[in-house]
């Protein structure tokens, strides 16, 4: 498996697909923002921590509709609406929710540490949201399984990681620098939804292909 590969079939997908894609990642953003928000403002220093945690299992909740929404136009055409995407990804949220607590927890805390160790469990965990929504694995199988592919292709898999990571933030940068002309909260916000919403599925694109593509190695050997 070779990641530029991967990347270029993740970018062609994203071109053809965008307009199914992009309002699944901005409704469920918007809506993990506006709870996180709610929660803040009720609860007030109790909210806002659970508005960390909301929006940290939130990326996984997001990730994991967009998996649905990428399985779905892999034959070449959308067959679900949005209303069927969120569904299907609905009963998987306490699974992605744990998952993703755990596993921000354990790269979090590797990062923090030597920064290696961050990066070698999340190049191994990368396809946990794929396995969760795709398999309906459990959470710590999830993980196991997703060690269980990328074994063997470690540094192909590494490299769709870096190439993401260099996608979003020139993507960031862009962004950023047509926020700062403004210097406005309205504008920053707007900017912040947007680059979500338009990143997110490209993420997705690629670590879902490359799921489907070390899962048929795997399935061939």
């Amino acid at each position: 498996m070779q990641a530029g590969k991967v990347i270029g079939n993740a970018w062609e997908l994203y071109k053809a697909h965008w307009r199914h894609l992009l309002p699944v990642a901005l409704v469920v953003y918007v809506l993990v923002s506006l709870l996180s928000l709610l929660l803040a403002v009720l609860l007030g220093w109790v909210g806002v921590a659970a508005g960390i945690l909301i929006a940290i299992a939130g990326i996984f909740w997001l990730q994991g509709a967009l998996v649905v929404a990428v399985d779905d136009i892999r034959d070449g055409r959308a067959d679900l609406s949005l209303s069927d995407t969120l569904a299907r990804v609905r009963p998987r949220l306490n699974t992605l929710t744990l998952a993703g607590l755990l596993a921000a927890l354990a790269v979090g805390a590797g990062l923090f540490l030597l920064i290696v160790p961050g990066l070698v469990l999340l190049t191994f965990w990368l396809l946990i949201v794929p396995v969760i929504v795709l398999e309906r694995a459990a959470v710590f199988r999830a993980f196991g399984r997703s060690y269980e592919l990328v074994r063997g292709h470690f540094w192909s898999v590494f490299g769709v990681l870096v190439l993401t990571v260099l996608a979003l933030i020139l993507v960031g940068i862009s962004f950023g620098i047509l926020a700062s002309a403004f210097d406005n909260a309205v504008v920053d916000l707007a900017v912040d939804v947007a680059t979500q919403t338009i990143t997110a599925p490209f993420v997705a694109l690629a670590w879902t292909m490359t799921y489907y593509r070390l899962r048929g190695l795997k399935e061939a050997a």
